[in-house]
């Protein structure tokens, strides 16, 4: 009796063991299966962003977190780093990914959906530049409207007494940085394209050229080397300086629009034109003011010349379009090669603070400020505490696609 008592507790025995062992081999079977890489690790970080951004937002019309197709500036942004990427690798997904938004927000007549052109908004100009690069490989007529459209915004844009372009029609007499990297771009490279006649576009490299000039002359703070986020004429504006017009603080992220702004329009502006030579000027006044905040870590702080006063804070956006700027100002020959290890810095410091893996391979860029700006309802003061006190988010396109560029210029 006792021996079969003692084989059937060695027979349960055996079984449990048995049972256990086929489960954990099924349980790690299925741990494996989770995590299938769906972003490679053995890319550039380049094309890991940007295949990130693809898994995150499948449609380009919903890029930044939308529930409804829209043509945005943040659209043009993304897919304009996509097409960099397609340029580099020549994986047609990236192509495709940036045509899709085009098919989408382009109806057969060349209307833009979505898209108010009495708005007289800047920030819509940017998503030009993504057709400013399919027309000419797809020569669908509805593309080239569609840009016609935009060029005759700027043409109608109102402006300061002086010339310069205000931001939007809601927005009277206001320049913001933001502005420059939203519309010059696209005007400068639409004008060597379609325009025709020479004094026009003559006309354009010239006003274009003007909004920098006008940003120096009015935002510029000479003590700091740095530029005010927005400059208001009228002096109305509550967040204005009575005396100046200015904004009160330095936004990490408006900067990193003028300094991408500056670097990216020379890539039109004539050679023999008076003011390329202005423009290199004030990007190297730019590089040396913005060494001067740089933090140890490589990294910038969202109100730029604030350091660690408390509630300011490393920010992932504006240091992702400063660390483009420089090294794409160096590659150019705009910058001394110094600054190149700047932006070596600024971009490890991306990656060893703000840049995180998931098991997947999805890439993450965090710490971003969600939006900032100044003025409207609710109104936004441009202070200290509304600047720090702004959502923050991961994978904001506003972050993701200049991380993205400044990949691409250090071959990363």
């Amino acid at each position: 009796m006792k021996k079969t008592i003692t084989y059937f507790a060695l027979f349960t025995f055996a079984l449990v063991l048995f049972t256990s062992c086929k489960n954990a081999k099924k349980e790690n079977t299925k741990e494996t299966a989770t995590v299938e890489k769906i972003v490679p690790e053995n890319l550039k970080w380049s094309e890991r962003m940007m295949l990130s951004e693809i898994e995150r937002f499948p449609e380009a019309s919903k890029l930044d977190f939308v529930d409804k197709p829209r043509w945005s500036y943040t659209n043009g942004l993304v897919l304009s780093a996509s097409l960099r990427v397609f340029e580099k690798t020549k994986n047609q997904k990236f192509y495709d990914y940036a045509y899709a938004y085009a098919n989408d927000l382009v109806e057969s007549d060349g209307n833009i959906k979505t898209y108010k052109i009495t708005d007289q908004n800047l920030d819509m100009i940017k998503s030009g530049d993504v057709l400013l690069y399919l027309y000419p490989k797809t020569k669908e007529e509805r593309f080239l409207k569609a840009m016609e459209t935009l060029n005759s915004q700027m043409e109608t844009q109102p402006k300061t007494s002086d010339g310069g372009y205000w931001h939007k029609k809601r927005y009277p007499y206001q320049m913001w940085l933001d502005g420059l990297y939203m519309a010059e771009p696209f005007h400068i490279n639409y004008a060597n394209e379609y325009i025709k006649d020479e004094a026009q576009k003559q006309k354009i490299y010239d006003d274009v050229v003007l909004q920098f000039d006008l940003i120096q002359k009015h935002s510029y703070d000479k003590n700091t080397g740095l530029l005010y986020h927005g400059w208001d004429e009228s002096k109305d504006q509550r967040w204005a300086n009575k005396e100046t017009g200015n904004s009160q603080h330095f936004w990490s992220r408006g900067m990193g629009w003028y300094g991408m702004a500056m670097v990216d329009v020379l890539d039109f502006l004539p050679k023999n034109h008076p003011g390329r030579e202005k423009i290199i000027n004030y990007l190297n006044l730019y590089a040396e003011a913005l060494v001067k905040v740089q933090d140890k870590s490589g990294l910038w702080w969202q109100v730029l010349d604030q350091g660690n006063r408390e509630g300011n804070y490393l920010e992932a956006t504006g240091t992702a379009m400063f660390t483009y700027a420089f090294a794409k100002g160096v590659r150019k020959g705009y910058l001394d090669k110094k600054y190149l290890a700047v932006a070596e810095k600024a971009f490890s410091g991306l990656i060893n603070n703000l840049v995180s893996v998931e098991e997947n391979g999805v890439v993450n860029l965090n710490k971003c400020c969600s939006v900032a700006g100044l003025g409207g309802d609710p109104y936004r003061d441009g202070s200290y505490e509304y600047y720090i006190n702004e959502p923050i988010r991961s994978n904001d396109p506003k972050g993701t696609g200049p991380f993205i560029m400044a990949s691409l210029e250090l071959n990363k």
